[in-house]
C-alpha cells in the first residue's frame, strides 16, 4: 500500500507543479430516491418560467436564427 501511496503522491506534486491545485467538487447524490422527485420539481418550475417569458422566447429565437447561418 504504501508504494500506492507514493506513486499518488508523485502524480499529485507533478500536477502541482505544473501549476494546477485540486479542488473538491460536491455534487447531488443521484442514489438518492429523493434525487428523481427534485429534478422533476426543478423541471416543472423551469418550464414554467419558459412560458411566462415573452421575452425569453423572442431572445432564444434570435439567437437561433443568427446560430442558422453559423458553421464551425
Amino acid at each position: 500500500m504504501a508504494h500506492v501511496n507514493s506513486r499518488v503522491q508523485k502524480h499529485r506534486d507533478a500536477l502541482r507543479m505544473a501549476g494546477l491545485r485540486p479542488v473538491q467538487i460536491w455534487v447531488p447524490d443521484t442514489r438518492r430516491p429523493q434525487f428523481a422527485e427534485e429534478c422533476r420539481r426543478q423541471s416543472v418550475l423551469a418550464a414554467a418560467a419558459d412560458q411566462n417569458d415573452p421575452e425569453l422566447e423572442t431572445f432564444l429565437s434570435q439567437v437561433l436564427t443568427d446560430l442558422d447561418g453559423w458553421t464551425e
